[in-house]
């Protein structure tokens, strides 16, 4: 076991008397005390001559030490513990392995600050929409890989924005139907959203297309075909309508041509069109050809 100052300088004390030999033992003490990590110990120096210079040399010492454990102390909690980034340690005078040891920390702390800060702008511009920004700091290990899965974040994040918006672009604005939207690489909530803007775009592209085959076969005097894909809400609405208005028009053009057949190419006269349901201008069609 390590001997602390003050054992030290009783062990000492009863080898001889002297001044100088008293110079030594609060020395050793003093050599000691740091040893173990205490820098509260000073020699007097009250002298003069070699002794006095050792006392000044060892008292810079520890001031330095004292002043270097202190700085490192303080930017470790604030950088480490308390999340203060940009701290420095500032130890004026030292040198040599102390100087490599303050810039060490230095630099460790500057690193630390400028990953973290990077990664940070890069997060909070995610959260606000912006997906042009990228880290691009020099990292390396467990923080390269943090890197690297935030990048690939943003670009997912950024094919999916792009991916959806063509789509919606395509099909509710442009009225391109069919469009479906393409994204690698994505899982989880992203691929569920993507595979739900597929659907919701691909049911939409049979209703519209089902609505639309229907009215041009009306357009074009067929009225055998019904709009028969699956549809909800006022989609369905507009479905029930349209296949109302073809079994209308199905029951009119049937009524018209048996009271023409009759009355005109059988010679019945006294025929009427019955077409239950019309109105407007097909109960007013039908009410001129029964007149």
């Amino acid at each position: 076991m390590s001997e602390t100052a003050a054992s030290v300088a009783k062990r000492t004390s009863t080898k001889a008397g002297g001044v100088e030999e008293l110079d030594l033992r609060q020395l050793l003490a003093g050599l000691t005390a740091v040893r173990d990590g205490d820098f509260g110990t000073r020699l007097p120096d009250e002298g003069d001559g070699l002794l006095k210079e050792i006392a000044t040399v060892f008292n810079g010492m520890v001031d330095q030490l004292s002043l270097f454990t202190s700085e490192v102390t303080r930017v470790a909690r604030e950088v480490g513990t308390e999340g203060q980034l940009g701290g420095q340690a500032d130890v004026p005078g030292v040198s040599g392995t102390w100087k490599d040891l303050t810039d060490s920390v230095n630099a460790m702390a500057g690193n630390l600050t400028d990953q973290v800060r990077d990664i940070a702008q890069v997060a909070t511009a995610v959260a606000t929409g912006d997906l042009s920004r990228k880290i691009t700091v020099d990292v390396r290990g467990e923080i390269l890989e943090l890197k690297n899965t935030l990048n690939t974040m943003v670009d997912q994040l950024s094919s999916f924005a792009a991916e959806v918006t063509r789509v919606a672009r395509e099909v509710g604005t442009e009225g391109r139907l069919g469009g479906q939207a393409d994204v690698k690489g994505v899982s989880g909530t992203w691929r569920d959203l993507t595979d739900s803007v597929n659907y919701m775009a691909g049911n939409l592209t049979d209703q519209v297309r089902s609505i639309a085959q229907v009215t041009t076969a009306v357009a074009k005097g067929d009225l055998s075909q019904k709009i028969t894909v699956d549809a909800r809400g006022e989609i369905l609405e507009l479905k029930t309508t349209i296949n109302t208005m073809v079994d209308q028009l199905s029951s009119f053009a049937d009524e018209v041509t048996r009271v023409a057949r009759e009355v005109g190419t059988d010679g019945r006269l006294g025929g009427q069109a019955d077409v239950k349901g019309v109105s407007g201008t097909w109960r007013d069609l039908t009410d001129s050809v029964n007149y």
